[in-house]
């Protein structure tokens, strides 16, 4: 398996670890290449006092600063950074970020590629509009119709990143209901079916790595302290265990779900 990759497209730092950071860990540790290609530098995640605000130039230094950290603990093999705002994501011209995606993924030639669900896993614009700017890309990457000096590349699996209900509960009790409010309209996050579940990756064995990762998040951590306060058992529903959907292969999802997100290898009966 040495020779196949992932590259993960994400839209802030800490989505990496927070969100797939087991997985990540995982498979870098078994001898794939893990990339990252990560669209804005959280310029606006700032959990101090007001006044203290650096700035999003000056907190979006520090924060791609954190994200190098957390990628080295993690064993990432290379990560990109585009120049989106954060918080403008969705405002992003869709033509050029996703063919400067395509361009990545061409660049990587993954086997898998990982992004956020649809729904932004909250209804978090940045999430939504990188699931689906990450899902056109890997059809530009593939097609001889857009150029840009590379050979097109077709990735095998498109993999969205997934909430049960279990994980959603956990998140939940740390930082009470994720809900935003855009355009006037409240978005609440809501829990993936299990039957929809298509992959569930055992990541138990990196939750001090992935803790790690976290502390490397600095600017952050006043936003993670109840994260950290989180009974075991809570922790591991969050850290010990990753849910995917599978949005796009060249095989059948059915009624089977996967341990491990690449085709060839042992799949197990979906629990009845």
């Amino acid at each position: 398996m040495t020779h196949q990759k992932i590259l993960a497209v994400l839209a802030h730092p800490d989505d990496e670890t927070l969100g797939f950071g087991g997985t990540l860990a995982r498979y870098a540790e078994m001898g794939i290449e893990t990339h990252l290609v990560c669209a804005t530098r959280g310029q606006r995640g700032w959990f101090g006092a007001p006044d203290d605000y650096p700035g999003p130039d000056a907190l979006g230094v520090i924060r791609e600063d954190e994200l190098r950290q957390a990628a080295r603990i993690l064993n990432l093999r290379s990560v990109h950074l585009l120049d989106y705002m954060d918080g403008d994501l969705d405002q992003a011209e869709p033509q050029s970020i996703i063919h400067q995606l395509a361009t990545h993924i061409r660049r990587v030639r993954p086997e898998v590629v990982l992004t956020f669900d649809p729904f932004g896993v909250y209804g978090h614009p940045d999430h939504i509009a990188i699931a689906q700017f990450t899902t056109a890309a890997v059809v530009e990457a593939a097609s001889n119709a857009y150029g840009n000096g590379m050979p097109p590349h077709q990735v095998e699996t498109l993999y969205y990143r997934v909430l049960t209900q279990a994980e959603l509960a956990a998140y939940q009790s740390a930082f009470g209901e994720l809900v935003m409010t855009i355009g006037g309209i409240e978005r609440r996050a809501a829990p993936w079916p299990e039957w929809a579940v298509s992959t569930c990756i055992d990541t138990s064995a990196y939750v001090a790595q992935v803790w790690q990762a976290v502390r490397a998040h600095c600017s952050q951590l006043p936003g993670y302290e109840r994260l950290m306060a989180l009974p075991h058992n809570d922790q591991q529903a969050i850290f010990g265990s990753q849910t995917f959907y599978r949005a796009f292969s060249f095989t059948a999802g059915g009624r089977l779900q996967a341990t491990e997100l690449f085709q060839n290898e042992q799949i197990a009966l979906l629990a009845t």
